[in-house]
């Protein structure tokens, strides 16, 4: 019987060990690329997985749905969406710069549809991807492990022949980091590798006179050139991106703004975004210049066409859309990569050095491996050229041996004894042999019609040729310059057959300046119904309408076309709201929920009071909480810039129950859940500043909180119902703040 062994650790050792070795695998294992291959290894298991196969460039495609659960079956244990998602981008030329995967069927658009299910799409190898990332496999190039399951051995990496982790860039959140490296221009990186090649001591801006920058699928136009060195030094920064625009001349002397280009972080729902902001700006008369709006976009490419009116400024409303949407978007850059197995923010030369240091380790593999093939090659054929020299005496030495065993021994060792020979000088000869090993295999293995005379001379011309290969390939791992020129002439081909045009422009622009056009200064009221809805109408729509708008609607009252409305909550926040982001409607029209233009939310907060900022800089405010909690604030204090702001100090477990602009009110009654009523004075209240928690207005039972505030005037007559009881208001003693009040009996 095993005995039971106690340890005792730390539990928070425990947890904080598990959950660094947990981060550590889901950086490796399946969020971050390697900085030799590019690829993260769902990727690189998928592209394996296919190559063995066999959906090869010139085959015929394969239903996507057996290559997904043969990767899944054995190299990626995970989620099948994980692998059929990376086998999705993988096809996507919108995304890539260089598609790896051949897709037949659907598998998305740049307008964010997703891809059909994996049982309607096919797939194959691109061409590229078989001669440049899976071409020398066979030549034990790249070390290979065991599957999880260990049935199975699967690449450590792919022989990659360029730095796909700049042609291809990549995307990944990991544990406590991101990756985020943008596409480059395949001749581009080539240049830039073959440069780092020659001269291992390049700089960065040296090699940008190669790789200009980067060139995103999309197009579009990099607007900060100057700091993009910045970025390759570091593997950090921002890159600005704009959509290219032109002006076209429409019909009737209207002009159209036709985008043809896109920002590449705008692909995806972000064109309906894109779409829905432009539509926005006139909704919200940011411009009256629009006529009409129209996606175009085909497979042919990006087609956005927005009609304008006659005499619309083209230059102002282009710039508009580069500040007001985004049609001007930031790539955020961060290089981050695995390097020696360990996560590290990597520079362009060190991606490009990493790639190179790996193809010279697979170059001087590969011919090692090519090498040991011609030597052994070598053997063989310098033994049959010296068989067939005598072969009379081989074929004597073949009749008289009893068994392969005895024949083989006298080539290899001149072992001639029970060997029947003709004569002496045979057997003579022939114990002579010293053929090797594998010499003597080939030789018995040989057949005849290799004896005519055109074979010997095709064997003779064969050897040279392996003499040739031997020479070149020596000296190739001899000499580090012989190798470099083999990588470069490698990276030509591939240059010149798969590499295209470079389609983002680089370029240093000036920012979009955009002259907002004044609007005449009008004066409208704003509508708010019990709902939540808000809008705005003309004055005289309201005079023309006023009893039914204000028995239809909790909010009315006047404010500026040009001004703010403020909103004060329970919670004792103040959103404010821009006059012009609200609708400028008809009498009947639904209007917008206030919560769609602002920061208030309805579920968690409630409304107690709307106004114009133009009224609460004329008067002063009084708040009261639950607590009893009050004080005044000069309306001043409100004109913010914020769209959010504390209005007040609350204390644990408070809220406001009122906030009321003092006009000409004289007297506040506070009414609490058990029934008391105090009423003082309000210049009894101290004026304060908004971040002040206030004095206590009135002493409150332990479970008693303050329900209602009612502000009247001293020659009024107020009368209130309370639990089908009135009380006047106007009766009550007129006491002292901070007291506890009249009980009033129901």
């Amino acid at each position: 019987m095993v005995k039971e062994t106690i340890i005792k650790t730390e539990y928070s050792e425990i947890m904080q060990q598990s959950y660094i070795d947990y981060a550590m695998s889901v950086i490796v294992a399946r969020a971050l690329p390697d900085a030799r291959d590019g690829l993260k290894p769902v990727q690189r298991r998928t592209l394996y997985d296919m190559y063995e196969l066999g959906i090869r460039y010139d085959r015929p495609y394969r239903k996507s749905a057996r290559i997904v659960g043969d990767t899944m079956g054995k190299y990626h244990p995970h989620g099948d969406a994980s692998i059929y998602d990376a086998l999705v981008v993988m096809t996507q030329d919108f995304k890539k710069g260089l598609p790896l995967i051949d897709g037949h069927g659907n598998f998305g658009n740049i307008e964010g549809d997703s891809a059909a299910a994996m049982r309607y799409t096919e797939a194959r190898l691109q061409k590229v991807t078989q001669e440049a990332l899976l071409s020398d496999l066979d030549k034990n190039v790249v070390d290979f492990m065991p599957n999880f399951d260990e049935t199975e051995k699967e690449p450590v990496v792919l022989p990659a022949r360029f730095p796909n982790l700049l042609v291809n860039g990549s995307e990944g959140i990991a544990v406590g980091m991101a990756t985020s490296i943008p596409p480059h221009n395949l001749g581009e990186v080539i240049e830039a590798t073959k440069a780092y090649m020659k001269n291992e001591s390049i700089s960065t801006r040296e090699l940008m006179r190669y790789l200009k920058g980067p060139d995103f699928p999309t197009g579009g136009i990099v607007t900060n050139k100057d700091e993009l060195i910045s970025i390759y030094e570091t593997g950090v920064g921002k890159i600005k991106v704009r959509g290219k625009v032109t002006v076209e001349k429409g019909k009737n002397g209207r002009s159209r703004v036709v985008i043809t280009e896109i920002p590449y972080p705008m692909i995806g729902a972000n064109i309906s975004k894109f779409l829905s902001d432009v539509a926005a700006l006139s909704e919200n008369k940011k411009t009256l210049d629009i006529v009409d709006i129209s996606n175009q976009s085909s497979k042919e490419g990006i087609r956005i066409v927005i009609e304008l009116k006659k005499d619309a400024d083209e230059d102002n409303f282009i710039n508009m859309l580069y500040k007001k949407t985004r049609l001007e978007d930031t790539f955020g850059v961060n290089m981050l990569a695995i390097s020696h197995g360990k996560p590290e923010t990597m520079s362009l030369r060190q991606i490009i050095k990493a790639n190179v240091e790996f193809q010279f380790e697979m170059a001087a593999r590969k011919y090692t491996n090519l090498l040991e093939k011609e030597l052994e090659r070598r053997e063989i054929q310098e033994g049959l050229i010296r068989a067939c020299n005598v072969i009379d005496l081989v074929i004597e030495v073949l009749r008289g041996s009893k068994d392969r065993g005895m024949a083989k021994k006298c080539l290899t060792e001149g072992v001639v004894e029970g060997i029947r020979f003709r004569s002496g000088e045979s057997k003579i000869m022939a114990s002579q042999f010293s053929f090797t090993e594998k010499q003597a295999n080939a030789i018995l293995e040989m057949r005849l019609y290799k004896l005519i005379g055109l074979e010997l001379e095709a064997l003779i011309r064969e050897h040279e040729d392996t003499l040739a290969n031997i020479y070149r390939y020596e000296d190739i791992l001899a000499r580090r310059d012989s190798m470099t020129q083999v990588l470069i002439n490698d990276l030509d081909k591939m240059k010149q057959e798969f590499a295209g045009k470079r389609r983002t422009v680089i370029d240093n622009c000036e920012e979009a300046v955009f002259e907002e056009k004044k609007q005449e200064e009008i004066e409208l009221m704003f509508l708010m119904d019990r709902f939540g809805y808000a809008k705005t109408i003309d004055m005289t729509t309201y005079e023309r309408n006023k009893e039914t708008v204000l028995s239809e609607n909790r909010f009315v009252f006047p404010c500026k076309s040009s001004g703010k409305i403020c909103i004060f909550t329970n919670t004792g926040q103040l959103h404010t709201v821009k006059t012009s982001d609200l609708p400028l409607g008809k009498l009947r029209d639904k209007g917008i929920p206030i919560d769609n233009v602002s920061h208030f939310s309805s579920a968690k907060e409630e409304i107690l009071l709307i106004t114009s900022q133009k009224e609460l800089n004329l008067y002063r405010v009084v708040f009261v909480t639950g607590l009893s909690m009050m004080k005044v604030v000069d309306g001043g204090e409100f004109d913010v810039t914020k769209r959010t702001v504390a209005a007040t100090k609350l204390g644990e477990g408070d809220e406001v129950v009122s906030v009321h602009i003092l006009k000409d009110k004289t007297n506040l009654v506070l009414r609490t859940a058990e029934g008391y009523f105090l009423k003082f004075p309000l210049e009894d209240i101290p004026e304060k500043k908004k971040a002040a928690i206030g004095v206590r207005g009135m002493k409150l039972g332990t479970e008693d909180r303050v329900e209602e505030v009612y502000y009247i005037r001293s020659t009024e007559e107020a009368v209130i119902s309370y639990k089908e009881k009135e009380v006047s208001l106007s009766r009550l003693k007129l006491g002292k703040r901070d007291t506890k009040g009249t009980k009033v009996r129901v």
